[in-house]
């Protein structure tokens, strides 16, 4: 979807996104719903990315905007949060479980089909403590 291309049927599919998880429908949120899953397609975003395809619609919003409303989509079950080298992290529409490639060059993180993977075992949690998540993130060097 280009950046400039809202149209009232990706607005919609976004606000009924946001409807879902019971989120009051801002112009912000509507807004930044509808560049995530306006479309209908599946992606990986951060913050930054999603604050530049933001810029280029007429509904301003700042950074620390981007941030707290991804950050709400996360405690909502919308989108989840996939951490890459401990400092950068992406935003995941599809809350299916699945691995992830990363790409290296281009530092893009793409699905890698989970039909793939085996995970035989995963060690005990410690007393106290439960698996809440495992996260796959494949990292790949072009040769």
């Amino acid at each position: 979807m280009g950046q400039n291309e809202l149209t009232d049927h990706h607005t919609q599919r976004g606000t009924a996104w946001l409807a879902t998880a019971d989120l009051r429908p801002t112009r912000q949120r509507v807004t930044l719903a509808t560049l995530l899953v306006g479309d209908g397609r599946d992606r990986h975003v951060t913050a930054e990315s999603l604050y530049e395809a933001a810029s280029a619609t007429d509904e301003k919003v700042s950074l620390a905007t981007v941030y707290n409303t991804l950050r709400a989509f996360c405690e909502a079950g919308l989108v989840r949060e996939i951490t890459v080298d401990g400092s950068k992290s992406y935003f995941d529409t599809n809350m299916s479980d699945h691995p992830h490639f990363f790409w290296e060059d281009t530092a893009q993180l793409t699905d890698a089909p989970a039909d793939q993977l085996e995970i035989s075992r995963l060690p005990e949690s410690p007393a106290g403590a439960e698996i809440a998540s495992v996260d796959v993130v494949i990292r790949l060097r072009r040769t």
